[in-house]
């Protein structure tokens, strides 16, 4: 059983087939609810409004594109002007505020990083150790992370990888020895506060 099309195209090209195909059968289909005449003024309707929508559109794009060629041209005018201005008055901001504009912000010095959080060891075997934590809540940008290990019970800290993202697996680390391990966030203005310590023999 054939099934009635959904797309526009086809919809109109059936209603061509089915109008003419009523009317030279009118002995094979005599009384159609529809009269096909009917069917053919309405897709001629439709077609009349397609083809108006197509026109519509066609404009709007061209609408469209003159509006945004406009909105490049004002934009480009417009920084012309504000660049004159800025240098003008040496980027003075209260008077640069007399055009509805601002002088150049004070650069804010990158801060720190904030603490590193939730480190864990949650795989590990023979000789290495996955290590996750979680990002700090406040502080600087984190350009990297430090990883360090220690010798318990009081070994110096050491510093024994550096990782860019949140999780590191480190290998060929001392065997049967008691290590702890913690996670430092680094970037150009310095050193966050270590992180909590995870305890591992391997």
């Amino acid at each position: 059983m054939a099934r009635f099309p959904n797309k526009e195209a086809q919809i109109a090209a059936l209603a061509e087939l089915l109008w003419r195909g009523l009317l030279d059968n009118s002995a094979v289909f005599p009384a159609p609810p529809v009269h096909p005449i009917l069917i053919r003024i309405k897709k001629m309707i439709y077609q009349s409004r397609h083809n108006a929508f197509l026109a519509a559109r066609a404009g709007a794009e061209s609408a469209i594109a003159d509006k945004d060629t406009a909105l490049e041209n004002l934009i480009e005018a417009m920084k012309a002007d504000i660049r004159y201005a800025e240098n003008t008055v040496n980027y003075d901001d209260d008077k640069l505020k007399l055009i509805g504009w601002a002088g150049k912000k004070a650069a804010t010095p990158l801060a720190v990083p904030g603490q590193v959080r939730l480190l864990e060891a949650p795989k590990q075997g023979a000789g290495w150790v996955f290590l996750d934590w979680k990002a700090p809540v406040d502080g600087g940008k984190v350009s990297a992370y430090k990883i360090q290990r220690r010798q318990q019970p009081e070994g110096a800290w050491q510093d024994v990888a550096t990782a860019i993202e949140t999780e590191s697996t480190l290998v060929d680390q001392p065997l049967k020895t008691e290590l702890e391990y913690r996670i430092i966030a680094i970037n150009k203005s310095g050193e966050g506060s270590p992180s909590n310590t995870v305890m591992v023999v391997l």
